[in-house]
């Protein structure tokens, strides 16, 4: 039997590190480097929190695709999982919260080429497809369809045995998540605004349903995924207790980013309430209110009515 498995082991360089992930994420990272270097050169305010999290989320990134763990990802359903539920709910919240496209916006030169992109840009956002990309009845259906259809409906192991099968599963992760995600908590200009309420339902509807799934996993006696059966044995670990792994991490890890993006649209949902009441205070001092007014005026009429 092989000795178990250590932190040390998934942090190792990948015996392919550069491939498709990694080299988005660099570029990506480097894209949005350039653009908030620009406005701090111009002495344009850009938040570094928002420049932390989008390059943590490019770290992310190419770490869970570029090292050791992308290796065992082939080998172990337990580490596959943990790579699905990275590329589908740690990651995307890091990119969003950076406000990409803000920056976009702000960053780009309007001229040359720089004209041609805020051309597309504004193009994608009037265009009728990212409408209905961002949409909570897509999204929310293509993100659970990553869990239910692939394992449940034995959709896995037949993407899997393509070439390329491995990658294109990571990207197709990577976009729904960055597709349910965007709709959540992106304050960048968007063809469609969700209110606070439809978010936090989305929410709590992929967190039970999320959940759920992980139980499956967890309670499952035989193999839900084949391909991973004969490497797993080859590392010295039983297959149905690497998916019941696998069903923790989804029961678990899987749920902690979803609660932190709860906390947030719930804050976000209070402080927007609080704005707006402090708005309509003030305007009521300055203006008056006519429901408050004529109330008030309801109850002098009684007033006189009753001591004549």
């Amino acid at each position: 039997m092989n000795a178990p498995l250590d932190l040390g082991d998934y942090l190792l360089p990948a015996a392919h590190p550069f491939t498709l992930l990694p080299g988005a994420a660099t570029v990506m990272a480097t894209i949005y480097l350039l653009g908030a270097l620009r406005l701090w050169r111009q002495h344009r305010r850009w938040s570094v929190l928002r420049t932390v999290s989008f390059v943590s989320g490019c770290a992310a990134l190419a770490a869970v695709t570029g090292l050791a763990v992308e290796d065992y990802g082939k080998a172990l359903l337990s580490v596959f999982m943990f790579q699905q539920l990275t590329l589908m709910m740690a990651i995307p919240p890091l990119l969003v919260l950076g406000s990409p496209g803000t920056l976009l916006l702000r960053a780009t030169p309007h001229r040359g080429v720089g004209k041609s992109v805020l051309k597309v840009a504004h193009g994608a956002l009037r265009w009728r497809g990212s409408r209905w990309a961002l949409s909570p009845w897509v999204a929310l259906p293509a993100y659970l369809a990553a869990f239910y259809g692939l394992y449940i409906a034995d959709l896995l192991d037949p993407v899997l045995a393509l070439p390329g099968g491995h990658t294109a599963l990571e990207s197709a992760f990577l976009i729904s998540g960055i597709l349910f995600t965007i709709p959540v908590l992106s304050t960048d200009p968007l063809p469609v605004r969700m209110s606070h309420g439809g978010r936090a339902l989305d929410l709590f509807a992929e967190a039970a349903l999320h959940a759920f799934f992980g139980v499956f996993l967890m309670m499952a006696t035989s193999l839900v995924v084949g391909t991973f059966a004969e490497s797993t044995i080859a590392l010295g670990i039983d297959p149905i207790e690497d998916q019941r792994v696998a069903g923790g991490l989804a029961w678990s890890y899987g749920e902690a980013p979803t609660l932190i993006m709860i906390l947030i649209v719930m804050h976000r949902w209070f402080r927007h309430d609080s704005v707006r009441d402090a708005a309509a205070s003030r305007w009521a001092d300055a203006h008056g209110d006519p429901e408050l007014d004529e109330y008030n005026e309801y109850l002098r009429r009684l007033e006189k009515g009753g001591s004549a």
